[in-house]
């Protein structure tokens, strides 16, 4: 089995008001590649953490993250941000896109920053918006021109403009009505099936989470349960 993700008792503590708050204890965790994962459990319980220190966003205290065999540990801040930027693209909840860029630069400027050529950054940001299913009549629209579903394809292209092997998606539905999430949600699972990537959400809607082919379940910064389906 391909390992997407590897945690070996990975924990995160903070200090909060003279306290030590454990936000992640000694976590275990395989993620399959290939696959859409789902991260679930009640507020507090360390699911952003969690999908942080995956994506290299937040330092774990200890243990050891491998992303597709590569150690994230004990990288120097360079290293990890080369490494972030070749292995994963991210998918946030409120879209994060540039108000005064079109949908299309939107997508485009994750290319600039890899130093893609110029000459190419169109056709591959067309070709992600493709992807994501965006109509092409609203590649020139910005961000305030668009739906929330239709932002929301805009930022799942900029997270696959620089071919990511693991998408890291923070409640991908939850600014979303239910019928515009289920779209949401097919268009990440038809990526998956379609697109070999490996898709680790975190959602606090079960029925999110049921459509998933993979779901770890945290509760008091713990691993309590792992689910596995076929779907």
């Amino acid at each position: 089995m391909n390992k997407a993700v590897e945690l070996r008792k990975v924990s995160r503590t903070y200090t909060l008001h003279g306290n030590v708050v454990r936000a992640l204890d000694e976590v275990d965790l395989e993620i399959p590649a290939g696959i859409l994962a789902s991260i679930v459990g009640p507020s507090g319980s360390g699911k952003t953490t969690l999908l942080n220190v995956i994506g290299g966003l937040d330092r774990a205290s200890s243990g050891e993250i491998y992303l597709h065999g590569e150690s994230m540990h004990n990288l120097s801040e360079a290293s990890l941000v080369a490494h972030r930027r070749k292995l994963l693209g991210y998918i946030f909840q409120s879209y994060n896109l540039i108000p005064n860029l079109s949908a299309v630069e939107n997508v485009e400027l994750p290319l600039e920053f890899a130093r893609y050529p110029k000459a190419q950054r169109r056709k591959r940001a067309e070709q992600c918006l493709q992807l994501a299913e965006l109509g092409s009549g609203r590649y020139r629209h910005r961000p305030a021109q668009l739906s929330g579903g239709e932002q929301q394809r805009v930022a799942i292209a900029r997270a696959l403009a620089n071919d990511p092997k693991v998408i890291l998606a923070d409640e991908p539905t939850g600014n979303l009505d239910q019928k515009t999430g289920g779209q949401i949600l097919k268009l990440l699972r038809n990526l998956v099936d379609t697109e070999q990537r490996t898709i680790i959400l975190i959602s606090h809607d079960s029925e999110v989470a049921g459509a998933t082919d993979f779901t770890a379940e945290l509760a008091d910064g713990t691993l309590r349960r792992i689910v596995r389906r076929e779907h």
